[in-house]
Parts: C-alpha cells; structure tokens; sequence
C-alpha cells in the first residue's frame, strides 16, 4: 500500500459541494492499495501511521505522534498514487488494485482505524468519487510511505 501523510491544521473532503470528512490537527492520509495487497499490508501501515513522530513537542522537535497530539485522521482513497510515469507522457495506473479490492481493503483500513484510534476522529473522503480536498499544510510536512505487498517482498 501507497501513503502520503500530510501533517494538517486542517483538512475537509467535499464531494457535489457536501463535506464528507473534516478534521482539526491532524494527518490527512492519501491511500492507494496496490494489486497483491491484503488486510496485512493495511495492518502495518496503520500501525506505522499512528506511531510516526511528526508532530512537535515543546522543544520544536518532531518527537510526537498523532495519537500523542490526539490529532484527527481524514482518510481519503487516491489509485493515482500508484500512477506509473516511467513510459511516455500519459502515467499508467496498472499497479493500483482492481477497484473493487481497493474499496474492499479502504474500507478495512478505515474499519480499523475507527476500532484501534481513540484519541481523536477518524473522518473519510468518498472511494471513487470526484472529491475536492482542502487542507492547511503544517510546516509543511508531506511523507510518502509504501508498505509493498507481501509477495513482492518474498521475491526481493
């Protein structure tokens, strides 16, 4: 799976002009599940996610979490993660799942996120829709993360 966290001061998701997820501090989390992923390769993520010290403490140090800042989460699905540009000018989406095994591991990834987070909100975009995010970037701070599927790193 494909991550971009954005450490916010605020996102919202809209979609036909309606916010469908809107958080406070927190980390906005662009996802892409790629083909071979399963519920593992969210499970991983997620934990890296909420554990993953990006926010500041007193010092100014990146040295806190957003569970420790109990910072909200706007999970919103993204396949163009997945884009690859190495081949002419038109980016290939081949890597990406299928979509119905995209929503299938999206809504397990929020599932979770929803069961195992409890210091702030989980809100979300809407899978496939045109959605249109709006955010405050803080510092700013944009991560990429890839967990690769687990038959992927049997090969390497």
């Amino acid at each position: 799976m494909i991550t971009v966290l954005q450490r916010v001061r605020q996102a919202r998701v809209e979609v036909d002009g309606q916010v469908s997820g809107q958080i406070a501090q927190g980390l906005l989390v662009l996802v892409c599940a790629e083909q071979g992923d399963t519920e593992q390769e969210a499970d991983k993520l997620l934990a890296k996610i909420l554990k993953l010290r990006i926010f500041s403490d007193d010092a100014g140090k990146m040295n806190r979490s957003v569970q420790d800042v109990g910072g909200g989460l706007l999970i919103v699905s993204q396949f163009t993660l997945a884009a690859d540009t190495r081949g002419g000018n038109r980016p290939s989406f081949t890597p990406a799942a299928k979509p119905e095994e995209g929503l299938r591991l999206y809504n397990y990834m929020v599932a979770q996120a929803q069961q195992c987070y409890a210091a702030g909100p989980v809100q979300t975009g809407v899978f496939g829709a045109d959605m249109q995010v709006h955010l405050v970037n803080d510092g700013p701070v944009t991560i990429p993360m890839r967990i690769p599927p687990a038959t992927a790193t049997a090969d390497a």
